[in-house]
């Protein structure tokens, strides 16, 4: 599967790993069952472990948890918002992508989504400890390895010249960190009102 063959390759060595990937030509259907399936549950999992489980705390206070059911809609939401999140990337990417010359079919862009992306899926992991100083490093350190990833990789997935690539690569970021804002404004407006976070007494 896509996900074990290359999580390591391009955490180690994005380059050479990005050639591999772009001679195996993944269907959008086996990246959404065996990539996105599995990382976009790995933040999920640990947010509801870790806000029901561990809890977070203010200045040293006693750690404030979630109950299950509260906890376990807003982990479904953030799951299928990731997936959301993805699927709307590439489609933008491949609206765009003829602009500046590209050959790519929706299939290779949800590939570079998704790969680039990868770092970003397993930064979830440090939810497992909900403190808000402790997740922003993880994150900040997966995105820009993320962002290496695009530009590193758009040259040659998407078939452009590399003085192109850039420029796309750009404009893909900026939807990226736009998307990553609307999903933040639709989680408060979840919060308030389809899934009310509901803490432990």
């Amino acid at each position: 599967m896509m996900y074990f063959s290359h999580i390591a390759g391009i955490l180690r060595n994005p380059k050479d790993e990005w050639a591999l990937i772009e001679e195996e030509n993944y269907s959008a259907k086996t990246v959404f069952l065996t990539q996105i399936s599995i990382l976009a549950a790995i933040p999920a999992v640990a947010l509801f472990i870790g806000v029901t489980q561990v809890g977070w705390s203010v200045a040293g206070e006693e750690p404030v948890r979630l109950v299950t059911t509260s906890a376990l809609g807003s982990a479904i939401l953030f799951y299928f918002a990731m997936w959301a999140a993805v699927g709307f990337i590439a489609t933008c990417m491949h609206w765009m992508e003829k602009t500046y010359g590209g050959e790519a079919s929706l299939d290779d862009c949800l590939v570079l989504t998704t790969v680039t992306a990868t770092p970003l899926f397993l930064s979830g992991i440090s939810f497992l400890i909900p403190m808000l100083w402790l997740n922003v490093a993880v994150a900040g350190v997966a995105l820009a390895y993320s962002v290496y990833l695009l530009y590193s990789g758009t040259s040659r997935v998407m078939k452009i010249d590399e003085d192109r690539a850039f420029m796309f690569a750009s404009s893909v970021l900026t939807v990226a960190l736009c998307t990553l804002v609307g999903m933040l404004a639709a989680s408060v407006i979840a919060w308030s009102h389809l899934v009310p976070l509901v803490y432990l007494p």
